[in-house]
């Protein structure tokens, strides 16, 4: 038997060993553990690598063995030392034995294949979290308590320039995805020191509070909900919790009956409503008409009440609209007088409709929303709020939009980025924390936007100009998949519902949909004036135009 071979059967007893140990443990303890460490999707990966590798420190299997992030492990270690050392008469050799019997329970956290044995499992958990916790333990103190037998100073963590740049690095590291350690680690941690459950729990929650305030954007939240460590799977699971509202899902029956009766009562109505909209129309131009009796009105008069325009004013508008010289003309009538009407109908049904559309991903005009600029010169008032994503709101009768206030900093790109990755994941729920960066990318288009929200009070910028803001919203774009969240939807749906109700926005998408874009509507307007211009040729060959037109304004006058 040759070198090769002999290595490959050793390779295949070793894995046939491992999958019966495996199997035999997992059937001891006669329970399932779902995957909650996942791997950064490759589509949010490419578009951003830095904001999901971790830079200097690697917590957990997944970048451990990274040359570059090995530098910290002389710190590790010596936080691990401390750990110990408060420690009277228990060692870590004590808890490592523990967790070597929780081995299976945190592999069965990851969603890679952990290629090492048990041992170097445990003792890289062991090690990674008395760092994490000697970490966190700055922000326990923040809310006025002290880990007892951790440093008190992370001057270690502090470059040699005195600044907190490598403290910052850090702490966008430990809220990355891939850099998380399941949370029954820290808690058998904390509960090894303080002979505790309770009193370790205590401990971890005011630690995340701490670390949520340092690295949230939503720093006016007045208030925090109730989770226990317990439910939590990982920190950034925590973390994601506190942000992300519970929204209810809509059930999914849908009342097939009722929507038939609907649609056939449109039918019935449709015609009556569409003739009595051109008869309102064709009444709107003989009152300002009837006003003007001198000069050449008189004779358009006569036009208006003949005969053959009253049988067409009569005529429904779908007979109208199918005449052959119509049909250029239906399109922008049906934008002007009908599109409201459309527009109240989808309203009706929408109740009936709304429960299979939440089944459905939402399509290119859902998401799309005027910018900050657009919406400020239709009359919409930005104003911020002391909430989470649960405060946004738009009222169409007072125009106003209200924002919960954000603050940008060198770490918001990173966390946010973080929880979309962890959100899009786990797919237990609607995307809420990725549908608001859909959100705030679509309302933030440019520097300028940026500016209005900052003077407005909704976003607090640290960071060096509002174009760096725009930039960092506009970068955010990238998402897996689309998702429908009912509360931003609404949201969504109203804005745009009351911005394309102005006039003068329908002014402008009319001039830019028929006109400056409609080669058939100019070519019909360049018809209707050359065939004016030789009818008044004709008429000017036959009678004098100068004489009178000199009748018509001395009638006038």
């Amino acid at each position: 038997m040759s070198i090769n071979d002999s290595k490959s059967t050793f390779d295949e007893l070793r894995w046939v060993i491992h999958i019966r140990k495996t199997l035999e443990e997992e059937l001891e303890e006669d329970s399932e553990f779902s995957v909650s460490i996942f791997s950064v999707p490759k589509l949010l990966m490419v578009s951003d690598p830095d904001s999901y590798v971790p830079q200097q420190v690697a917590i957990g299997p997944y970048h451990y063995w990274r040359p570059e992030l090995y530098e910290m492990q002389r710190y590790k270690i010596a936080a691990a030392k401390r750990f110990q050392k408060h420690q009277q008469k228990l060692k870590l050799n004590n808890l490592v034995d523990q967790l070597a019997k929780l081995e299976q329970r945190i592999r069965a956290c990851y969603h890679k294949f952990l290629d090492f044995n048990g041992e170097t499992l445990v003792w890289m958990m062991t090690v990674d979290a008395s760092f994490l916790l000697e970490f966190l333990q700055v922000y326990a103190m923040q809310e006025g308590t002290k880990v007892p037998g951790v440093s008190s100073s992370m001057s270690h963590l502090v470059d040699y320039a005195g600044k907190k740049s490598a403290h910052n690095t850090i702490l966008r590291d430990v809220v990355m995805l891939e850099n998380q350690i399941p949370l029954f680690v820290l808690r058998n941690m904390l509960e090894f020191k303080f002979s505790s459950l309770e009193a370790a729990d205590d401990m971890l929650i005011l630690m995340f509070i701490g670390l949520f305030k340092e690295i949230s954007p939503f720093k006016m939240m007045e208030e925090y909900p109730n989770i226990q460590v317990s439910e939590s799977v990982h920190m950034l699971d925590f973390l994601y919790d506190v942000i992300a509202p519970k929204l209810e899902q809509q059930p999914d029956t849908i009342e097939v009956e009722f929507q038939q009766e609907d649609e056939e009562k449109e039918e019935n109505e449709n015609s009556t409503s569409d003739s009595g909209q051109v008869k309102q129309f064709f009444s709107d131009i003989w009152n300002i008409l009837s006003k003007l009796n001198k000069g050449p009105v008189n004779s358009i008069k006569k036009v208006l009440v003949s005969k053959p325009l009253k049988v067409f004013v009569q005529l429904p508008w779908k007979i109208v609209s199918n005449l052959p010289g119509a049909k250029i003309l239906k399109q922008p009538v049906e934008y002007f007088f009908f599109s409201r009407e459309k527009g109240d109908e989808k309203e009706e049904n929408g109740n009936s409709g709304s429960n299979s559309r939440m089944n459905k991903p939402p399509s290119v005009e859902e998401i799309t929303i005027p910018s900050v600029t657009e919406l400020v010169n239709s009359g919409v008032r930005f104003v911020p709020t002391n909430g989470s994503i649960s405060s946004i709101s738009f009222d169409a009768k007072t125009r106003t939009f209200c924002l919960p206030t954000i603050g940008l900093d060198v770490n918001t790109e990173v966390f946010l980025r973080n929880l979309v990755a962890y959100e899009t994941s786990v797919a237990s729920g609607p995307l809420v924390i990725t549908r608001y960066t859909e959100l705030m990318n679509g309302i933030i288009d440019s520097e300028e936007d940026a500016k209005i929200l900052r003077e407005k009070g909704i976003i607090l910028n640290h960071l060096k100009s509002d174009k760096e803001v725009a930039n960092l919203w506009n970068g955010m774009s990238k998402s897996l998949r689309l998702s429908r969240v009912a509360l931003l939807d609404k949201v969504i749906e109203d804005v745009n519902n009351y911005y394309n109700c102005r006039m003068k926005v329908k002014v402008w998408k009319f001039m830019k949909a028929y006109v400056f874009s409609s080669w058939q509507f100019l070519t019909f307007l360049a018809a209707i004036f050359l065939l004016l211009m030789m009818a008044l040729q004709a008429f000017c060959s036959v009678y004098t135009c100068s004489r009178f037109f000199r009748s018509a304004l001395q009638s006038a006058n």
